[in-house]
């Protein structure tokens, strides 16, 4: 049904993989005519409990976010591996993920999971936690699910 899917839900950010956080945090402020935003590392894996395909993960990243009224746009630059944002990035700067705010975020990915979607990576930040699924084949991108943890 059309309200349980993601049309239902709202779409809230652009995340972009990046080689040089900087650099591009420059570019997108300049672009843009915004201040560049202050880059900041997530947290270690004790704290986000990071999963990669079901396994833990070390891996972090460097992020800066730009408020762009109903969408935010993220420059993600992979810190360790393995991590999506690592895959993301094998090509070069691209788009990572398209991320939607959902009520419930294990319906959410149980749903696309069905449609053959993989959860591809998993984790906690504060306020909250993420899960990544693995569209790419699909719809070209990765779908990031954003929702207050359980």
């Amino acid at each position: 049904m059309a309200d349980e899917g993601l049309a239902a839900e709202t779409l809230c950010q652009v995340a972009i993989t990046v080689k040089d956080i900087e650099k591009a945090s420059k570019a997108w402020a300049a672009a843009l005519d915004l201040p560049v935003p202050e880059a900041r590392l997530t947290g270690p894996a004790e704290e986000t409990h990071a999963r990669y395909h079901g396994r833990p993960t070390e891996a972090q990243a460097r992020l800066a976010f730009f408020n762009l009224g109903p969408i935010t746009l993220e420059l993600i630059e992979p810190v360790g591996e393995p991590s999506t944002w690592r895959d993301g990035l094998a090509s070069g700067s691209a788009v990572h993920h398209l991320a939607w705010q959902v009520r419930d975020a294990d319906a959410a990915a149980a749903r696309l999971q069905a449609q053959g979607i993989p959860v591809a990576q998993t984790g906690d930040f504060r306020g909250g936690r993420y899960v990544y699924l693995d569209a790419r084949e699909r719809l070209g991108v990765t779908i990031e699910l954003l929702g207050s943890r359980p």
